[in-house]
Parts: C-alpha cells; sequence; structure tokens
C-alpha cells in the first residue's frame, strides 16, 4: 500500500495535488487500510483538495482580471462573438 506523499502541499502543482488526490482517493476506496492509515489519508486528502481549489480560485481570478482588462470595444455588443458584414 502506498503511503501519502511527504511533499509539502502548499508546494505542490495543481496537477500533482490533483494526481495524488486522485491515487488518496483510489487508497481509501479499497478499504484494506488500518484506521490510523486511513485518517492519514483522509487528511491529506483534504488539505490536496484545498490545495486545489486554491489553484481554481486564482485561475479563475487571473482570468477575471483579463476579461476585465479588455477594452468593451473589442467585446463589441455581441460579448466576444465575432460577426461579419454578411451576418448583420
Amino acid at each position: 500500500m502506498a503511503t501519502p506523499n511527504d511533499t509539502p502541499v502548499s508546494e505542490l502543482s495543481y496537477e500533482q495535488a490533483r494526481d495524488e488526490l486522485i491515487s488518496v482517493v483510489g487508497e481509501l476506496e479499497q478499504g484494506s487500510a488500518t484506521l490510523e492509515q486511513s485518517l492519514s489519508y483522509w487528511e491529506r486528502g483534504e488539505a490536496l483538495a484545498q490545495r486545489c481549489e486554491e489553484w481554481l480560485i486564482g485561475a479563475r481570478a487571473r482570468l477575471d482580471a483579463a476579461r476585465s482588462s479588455t477594452p468593451a470595444d473589442d467585446q463589441g455588443a455581441t460579448d466576444g462573438v465575432a460577426v461579419s458584414d454578411a451576418d448583420q
């Protein structure tokens, strides 16, 4: 049975945290761990899920910032949908 990664969760990329979380869930679903191991997996999984959420919130903030810095004239009245002269 694998043991939780010793790398601090705060140092993991989104992809690393996601992949390890998938592994932790798999270990818990097998049900072959001791209670102490299961608690360790659960705690690590909670921290990994929080790390993934932090990454996603940060990505969303970056997207929102990029959208708000785009001049409204670039989007036009169609909210970013290109309209050719033939469509009008």
